[in-house]
């Protein structure tokens, strides 16, 4: 009995010297988490590009071929939050978010030119100051429109593309389509009223879950994120704006195409052929125009990072080795 007490009452003793001992802490700094996670950082980081905020975000090696991600409607460059991670070791990914959408500024329709057309121009100024010229392009959606108008002002700029549920055919263009054209004829209020339906919280989970096998595995976070900034005022204005001048759209698909042949730039198409925007038949026209060109469709809907995101990926890494 007299060894455990004299035992206890030893490492009390010890226990109150380290206590009482001052101690030498080296702080962890953000540098070293940095260099611990290497390239695969994601930096968010903002230009102010015609008075307006345009916020992006940026990982990877500044001396590896750059691929700029154009997200679609109606999210930001939060759909490839994911993707980013999973690239960068092999790519200079820059992500940003257009104007009224994500983390950049939203000027009121009175207040900006809420076309494709500036958004090109500024997502090109964007790459300008980053010291980038020759970029891949990741499209869907919104992004197709944005990209190949970028193309199309300078297609030896572009070394590659990944194509993701965007059209640059009339092919696909279905019945979805049907109020966006009523619309282009005649924009009155009228028209606008089965379009406004389309943004709320109920239109943004069809776009998501619409032709996935496992809808239940969408993160809630892609709803939050894009229902508010779909429901800050004056941003259904924006949207509006937008379908609108997508009527401009289908007049350059010819364009796009012909330089699709005289270029021929190494394309990747992952599609998800479920998607009831953009479905499978805007995907096999590309074949007829692109000949260095990766098909693959995908068991899934609009979003098909949601599923399909590590396959992507893959698949955009290896897309490095024929630029």
């Amino acid at each position: 009995m007299t060894r455990t007490l004299k035992l206890l009452a030893q490492t009390s003793a010890l226990a109150l010297t380290i206590a009482l001992s001052p101690v030498t802490t080296t702080p962890v700094l953000a540098e070293d988490v940095a260099t611990a996670q290497d390239h695969t950082l994601v930096k968010y980081r903002s230009e102010v590009i015609d008075g307006v905020k345009i916020a992006y975000r940026e990982a990877g090696d500044p001396a590896n071929p750059t691929i700029l991600l154009l997200h679609g409607f109606p999210t930001s460059s939060h759909m490839f939050r994911d993707l980013i991670p999973m690239i960068a070791n092999d790519w200079h990914v820059i992500a940003p978010d257009y104007p009224g959408y994500g983390a950049s500024d939203m000027p009121l329709v009175d207040e900006f030119d809420y076309t494709f057309d500036t958004i090109a121009a500024m997502m090109t100024e964007l790459i300008d100051r980053k010291g980038v010229d020759k970029h891949a392009v990741y499209l869907m959606d919104y992004g197709a429109p944005v990209g190949f108008r970028m193309f199309e002002a300078d297609p030896q700029r572009i070394s590659a593309f990944v194509i993701q549920n965007g059209n640059a055919y009339e092919e696909g263009l279905r019945e979805f389509w049907d109020p966006l054209r009523a619309y282009w004829a005649d924009p009155s209020e009228e028209n606008a009223a089965p379009l406004r339906g389309f943004l709320g919280i109920e239109g943004t989970k069809w776009q998501y879950q619409t032709g996935m096998q496992f809808p239940e595995r969408v993160s809630a976070d892609n709803y939050s994120h894009v229902q508010y900034g779909l429901d800050r005022p004056g941003n259904h204005e924006i949207q509006l704006a937008l379908f609108l001048d997508y009527g401009t759209n289908p007049g350059r698909y010819p364009i796009w195409q012909r330089l699709f042949r005289e270029h021929q730039p190494p394309a990747l198409l992952m599609w998800g052929k479920n998607d009831p925007i953009f479905p499978e038949e805007g995907a096999h026209p590309y074949k007829r125009d692109l000949r260095d060109l990766e098909f693959h469709m995908l068991d899934t809907g609009h979003f098909a990072l949601e599923e399909y995101g590590k396959a992507i990926a893959e698949r955009i890494i290896a897309l490095k080795d024929r630029l």
